[in-house]
């Protein structure tokens, strides 16, 4: 890779990096083609990224980043994304079903994460989730005040 090329990759990554609040560093060795793709939809549909880079080119991101402290190396693929819990989640459901794929290690709100710390997040619910939990309970006052006016109209008009 030319210089040139690689200074345009590191600048694209520091800048995806610094603007996520999310990075997961996994290992894919073994991982055919179709599996990545299937990775990447998934990815795609939670709007994370997903990137195989050079483990020295992803290090000079990071740093770049105000991103340190987790050691790169082996094969690596990058996941990242402005939900911490969409980016957990993503990696997490796919070393679910593929054994090849393993989570090493991460960034979660430009802090150090480890695998515990990850699949812990990944468990949570996602924003959508906790969305529509928060509107369930703001509905049920509303909700339940509706029920009771139902029955108290219903037991006038018996009387």
């Amino acid at each position: 890779m030319l210089k040139s090329k690689k200074a345009e990759v590191i600048a694209q990554l520091t800048s995806s990096f610094s603007e996520t609040k999310a990075v997961v560093i996994c290992e894919y060795k073994g991982l055919t083609v179709d599996k990545l793709e299937v990775l990447r939809k998934s990815a795609r549909a939670k709007n994370t990224s997903v990137q195989v880079v050079k483990n020295t080119l992803a290090a000079i991101a990071l740093n770049n980043a105000n991103m340190s402290g987790v050691e790169i190396k082996d094969t690596n693929i990058f996941i990242w994304s402005d939900d911490v819990i969409s980016a957990a989640k993503v990696a997490a459901d796919f070393a679910k079903i593929s054994d090849l794929f393993v989570i090493k290690a991460g960034y979660l709100d430009k802090e150090p994460a480890d695998v515990a710390k990850i699949e812990a997040f990944a468990k949570l619910p996602g924003r959508e989730e906790l969305l529509g939990m928060l509107a369930a309970t703001w509905m049920a006052p509303v909700t339940n005040m509706a029920v009771g006016l139902n029955a108290l109209r219903k037991k006038l008009e018996e009387a």
